[in-house]
């Protein structure tokens, strides 16, 4: 009964953190969950615990980025800033090594991932990579979180929810400044960055036959 109950909470723990990887904004923190569900039960495996939580979490993001090709940059996009964004995708294929390391250093920190996979699903690159570099990064992160949780969980009595609702203002404000980088990078004019380090966005003018678009 007690394997049972593991193997419930496991595919449980999978599931939800799946779920909320593949929604585009205002999920909590996957960090923040393992970290509750450790801080809940101090005697689970912490490895099992992280690598179920990593793998969960790297399939959700992998099917927000897809999403983002197919119904962002497919049927909303305008054909200016499809051909914009392509600049970004060709420096980005020609530093592999450089983007792989910087999406490992991205996911080992607190900040939400889900803006960075809907970004990189925009550039219409390959998945594998980026998949690579989260999956480790997120290994590392949540093994770290989920053995944390689990000494203070020995050696002190938490309330989880009241850590979570904590957590909450955080969580709101990185999500609204995180979704308004993700408009900023389809509407930066690469060109002008790229060619003499200036920020600024993108001009109105363009073909009349454009098709409408919401970037």
């Amino acid at each position: 009964m007690l394997r049972c109950h593991g193997t419930m909470t496991t595919l449980s723990l999978f599931a939800i953190i799946f779920v909320l990887n593949s929604l585009p904004a205002f999920a909590p923190p996957t960090w923040m969950l393992v970290s509750a569900m450790a801080l809940s039960r101090p005697d689970a495996n912490p490895w099992l615990t992280a690598l179920v939580a990593a793998t969960a979490a790297t399939a959700g993001r992998l099917v927000l980025a897809k999403l983002a090709f197919i119904l962002v940059r497919q049927r909303w996009l305008s054909t200016r800033t499809k051909a914009n964004i392509d600049l970004v995708k060709d420096r980005l294929e020609r530093r592999r090594a450089m983007t792989f390391g910087a999406v490992l250093a991205y996911t080992c920190s607190p900040l939400p991932s889900n803006t960075l996979f809907i970004a990189y699903g925009l550039t219409s690159l390959p998945l594998a990579p980026v998949a690579a570099a989260s999956f480790f990064g997120r290994f590392l992160t949540y093994s770290f979180w989920v053995v944390m949780a689990m000494e203070v969980a020995h050696k002190a009595v938490f309330d989880v929810e009241s850590v979570v609702a904590y957590l909450g203002g955080y969580f709101v404000v990185t999500q609204a400044f995180m979704l308004a980088l993700v408009v900023l990078f389809a509407k930066l004019d690469w060109r002008a960055w790229f060619a003499s380090k200036t920020i600024q966005l993108m001009n109105r003018t363009g073909s009349p036959h454009q098709k409408p678009s919401i970037l």
